[in-house]
This record gives structure tokens, C-alpha cells and sequence, in this order.
């Protein structure tokens, strides 16, 4: 009797094993979501034996493989040495393109990312990294089982431009946590980082010919900090960093209007009739038709609120034009992306007429410098060179004179992508002048459909902008970034067919655990069981 009863046992024991659920590729909490995704039966499992194997030649091959070492190492303990001679996760570089395309395959034996191009390497890798236990996002060794399901992904971006902004002028934003946003990007899949770096409340990049810029204009921000600017050298740490993850930095310079801390910096550049109190007439707004230098120049005074539009460059002087050669010039020395954006928007005190003019020599300007312009869609109102962009963030007709212009379109709707928009009226930081967003909001749309005649075919990408009016440190990023952002990524990312709320809405948690591992703070959206 005895027999018979431990037999049941073991037996039943074994059926129960066998029915539960096993761990599928499909079920990983990936995000942005994967092109195809195939499930395997069984998991692969990393060991102290492990270690990455590189196959094919490139500059940055070798770099990448101790990229991924030096993710996985700090949790698991683990040597993992990085050769061209063994190993059980297997970096394939097949080609010597721009490829950002794919494939991961898991088996019992090992990994296998494969691609044409270092960047799809990348993305394979930041692929891999959330297949794994989000205790690997632990900077001390994790007593886990880092095992992997076995399955195979091939994947590729929906748009070729995935990207944020980055305010830096109203507050001043430090190299390093410039950097936290770029790893967070760089998880997501991001490429384009804009970096807003000059509006009425400061200037914050080192223009070595004009260094008043910095000394005058980069000595506060908004409420009356302290301010602050990046030396060349910083600026170019930051690109630097940024291109070992595949993120090209877009520099802002925005003109002719946002321009106030270069006014305060230059009394030269002002256009405006100067008044007892040494303020720019902007109120009563002087005609902007000087075509020469003011005989008694005053600089305007600077700027720490967060009203727009009210500021402009001297669309008629020729020493607009000296300056804004020189800036985009040192600039453009130290930038090696293809884009250089002149920002366009707001600026209301330029008379139309004016505004157009300014924006065609700008552009000529940044051609000769051998960048394409990118500019906020009131740019459209111009005549674009053959390649600029429009960035479409309020205006569905400058859009469409963009298109019509045969030009591309940078998709950022301000009532969807605009990440510095209050989540609800109880949002501790942020504004709402466009619209409340929550995370299903920022979710629920499809750039395609959303201006009339914008079809794919005219979007060059999608961009997340994040104005820092109400932001002042890495918390407050953090906490109208994430989770926002990671919607914004899987629309860049992922095709439309491919994406749904409820598949998003129960893979972002796990997003979120990996998130609280690397010190995160992000906003917990009621909309999510996190």
C-alpha cells in the first residue's frame, strides 16, 4: 500500500512539472516589441564557462563585444572573455553596412547575434540584455539563474530617425546626467539625441569666437540659477559617448526668435530702439528694419521666466548673419552628425516677411558647413533646400508645406510626444498647455495617420522632445521621461501592425523593474499593474 501511495505521488509530481508553463522568448517584456519573434522549446542558460566569441572585422566589433561583457559582468560575476577564438554568445558582423537590422538566435548551446552593421549588433545586444533576468541590471553579483528561452527574433526599426530632445537652456543640464539619458536612450533603440542648446533663458554651448555668449548668456537659467554651459571639450565628451552607442547628437541653436541670451550677451545683435531701462522694446515691438548697427547699442536684459516669442534676432543686419556663421561654424567643427537644427519656431516679433528671409540665409549657412538644416515646422513657411526637415510639433499645414516642398517630415506632436506634458492636473512638475498625456496617450497613436497627408513615406522619424521649463534635475527627467519615452521608442521602433496597448501595457512593467534596478525614477502610471 505503501508503494502504490509513493508512486502516485512521484507521479503526480511529475505531471505537475510537466504541466507548468515553460519560459517563452514571446513573454519577455521586450521594448521596444520585436519585428518577429519565434519561440523555441527550452532555455539556455549563462555560466562561469561563458564567454563571447567575435566573428567578422570592423573598428568597432572588439568594442562591442567588451560593450556587452561590461553589461553582463557586475551581476553575474562572471569573466566572460571577449576573442575572436571561442565562446558561447557569438557577435556576427556579416557585412561592413549601415545596417540597424538583426537576428537573434538562442539555443540550448549558446547565442548568436548577427547582423550587417555595428548598429544592428548594438540593438541585438540591448535585445539580449532585457531576454536576461533584470537582476542584470544589478551593479553587485546577483545569486540568479541567468538563463535565457530559446527562440529566434529578427528584427528592424520602422523609421530610420528614432529620437528625443533634450532641453538644456531654460535649465542647465550636467554632462553626466546628459549621459544617464543617453544609456537610457541607447536601451530603447533611440539614435537621435537634439540637444536644445540656446534660448531666452541661457546659452550653453562655448562659442570661442563670441565668448560673451557663455560669460553673459550661460550665467543663469529659469527661477534664476546659476546657470551653466558646456566647454567644446564637454560637448565632444558627449558626442563621443553618445556614438559608442549609436546616438548621433543633433546641436539646436534655435534663431531668430528664443534669442534673448545671446542679446544679453552682444548689445551689437539687438535690434530693437534702445529705452531709458536698457530693455528691448518688444513689448511695444519697434519696427525690426535696421539695416545698420544702433549707434548706442545697450544689450537686453537676461531672461529667467518661461514666456515665448516675445525676442528676435535683426533679420536685416549683416552682423546677424557674421555671428550666425561663426556659431554653426565652431559648432559644426565639433559635431559630426549630418544635421544641424536652427530651430524656426515662436518667433513672433519677426515680421513674416523678415522671418523668410532669416530662414533661407540660415539655411545657406548650415549647407556651406556641409550639415542639413532641421527646423521647427514654422520653417516650412520658407523655401526649404532639397533634404531639410520640418519638425511638425503644432501645425498640420506646415507640415504639409514641407511635404509639398518635397521635403521630410520629423514627427513630434506636442499633444502626444511632448514629454515635459503634465501626466494628469496632479502632476507634481511639467505644463499642459497642449494636453494633459498619460501613458496610454503617448502610446495610442501612429505617425502616419496623424496629420492629414503626412503619409510614411514623407516622416523621416520620431522625436520626444523634453522642454525643461519645470525641470531641474535627474528625478525630474526621469520622472517625465520614463515610462513616455519607452512609448514613443516602440512607435519608432515597432510596425503599427506589430503594436498594441494591452501587449505594451503588460510588457512595460517588467521595463519598470529593470528600470528601479538602474535608479530610475519613474513615473508609475495608474494606467499599468506595475
Amino acid at each position: 500500500m505503501k508503494k502504490t501511495l509513493w508512486t502516485l505521488l512521484i507521479g503526480s509530481l511529475l505531471a505537475l512539472a510537466s504541466c507548468q508553463k515553460s519560459p517563452k522568448l514571446t513573454e519577455s517584456g521586450l521594448v521596444p516589441l520585436p519585428q518577429e519573434i519565434t519561440d523555441g522549446s527550452g532555455t539556455y542558460e549563462l555560466s562561469t564557462s561563458s564567454g563571447i566569441k567575435l566573428i567578422g572585422s570592423s573598428e568597432k566589433l572588439t568594442h562591442l563585444g567588451e560593450y556587452l561583457a561590461g553589461k553582463l559582468r557586475p551581476s553575474t560575476g562572471f569573466e566572460l572573455p571577449v576573442s575572436f577564438d571561442g565562446g558561447d554568445i557569438t557577435l556576427e558582423l556579416t557585412g561592413s553596412d549601415a545596417s540597424e537590422s538583426y537576428e537573434l538566435q538562442v539555443s540550448e548551446d549558446g547565442i548568436k547575434i548577427s547582423s550587417s552593421g555595428e548598429a544592428g549588433l548594438f540593438y541585438g545586444i540591448q535585445t539580449l540584455l532585457q531576454l536576461l533576468p533584470v537582476e542584470i541590471n544589478q551593479a553587485s553579483v546577483q545569486q540568479v539563474d541567468w538563463s535565457i528561452p530559446q527562440g529566434n527574433i529578427k528584427d528592424a526599426p520602422a523609421y530610420a530617425y528614432r529620437g528625443s530632445m533634450l532641453d538644456v537652456a531654460r535649465h542647465f543640464i550636467s554632462v553626466e546626467d546628459v549621459k544617464f539619458y543617453i544609456d537610457q536612450m541607447a536601451q530603447l533603440k533611440l539614435n537621435y539625441l537634439h540637444l536644445h542648446l540656446t534660448d531666452d533663458q541661457g546659452w550653453r554651448i562655448e562659442i570661442k569666437s563670441w565668448p560673451k555668449l557663455t560669460e553673459i548668456g550661460g550665467s543663469t537659467e529659469v527661477g534664476g540659477g546659476d546657470g551653466g554651459f558646456y566647454t567644446q571639450e564637454e560637448y565632444k565628451e558627449i558626442v563621443a559617448y553618445a556614438a559608442e552607442r549609436f546616438i548621433t547628437i543633433v546641436p539646436e541653436v534655435d534663431m531668430p526668435g528664443h534669442t534673448n541670451a545671446a542679446l544679453a550677451s552682444y548689445a551689437e545683435l539687438n535690434p530693437g530702439v534702445n529705452l531709458p531701462n536698457g530693455k528691448l522694446d518688444s513689448v511695444n515691438k519697434a519696427p525690426l528694419d535696421y539695416t545698420m548697427p544702433l549707434k548706442n547699442p545697450q544689450a537686453s536684459e537676461l531672461y529667467t521666466g518661461i514666456e515665448v516669442g516675445w525676442s528676435t534676432f535683426a533679420p536685416k543686419l549683416e552682423l546677424t548673419y557674421a555671428f550666425v556663421d561663426s556659431v554653426v561654424r565652431e559648432i559644426s567643427d565639433i559635431t559630426p552628425g549630418p544635421y544641424f537644427h536652427i530651430g524656426g519656431d515662436e518667433s513672433h516679433v519677426t515680421e513674416k516677411e523678415d522671418y523668410i528671409y532669416f530662414v533661407e540665409r540660415v539655411q545657406d549657412i548650415v549647407s556651406k558647413y556641409g550639415k542639413t538644416s532641421i527646423g521647427w515646422d514654422e520653417v516650412a513657411t520658407a523655401k526649404l533646400l532639397p533634404g531639410n526637415v520640418a519638425q511638425f510639433w503644432a501645425k498640420e499645414e506646415n507640415a504639409k508645406l514641407a511635404k509639398d516642398q518635397g521635403n521630410k517630415v520629423l514627427m513630434s506632436p506636442a499633444k502626444k510626444i511632448y514629454l515635459d506634458m503634465q501626466y494628469d492636473s496632479t502632476t507634481r512638475i511639467g505644463l499642459h498647455w497642449a494636453a494633459y498625456v498619460e501613458l496610454d496617450s503617448a502610446y495610442l497613436w501612429e505617425p502616419s495617420e496623424y496629420a492629414q497627408g503626412i503619409a510614411k513615406e514623407n516622416i523621416l522619424g520620431i522625436e520626444a522632445p523634453l522642454w525643461t521649463e519645470t525641470v531641474t534635475n535627474r528625478e525630474d527627467i526621469s520622472y517625465l521621461a520614463f515610462p513616455r519615452l519607452a512609448a514613443s521608442a516602440e512607435i519608432s521602433w515597432t510596425s503599427q501592425e506589430k503594436r498594441s496597448w494591452e501587449g505594451f501595457s503588460k510588457r512595460i512593467p517588467v521595463q519598470g523593474k529593470r528600470w528601479d534596478a538602474q535608479g530610475v525614477e519613474f513615473y508609475k502610471s495608474p494606467k499599468i499593474k506595475w
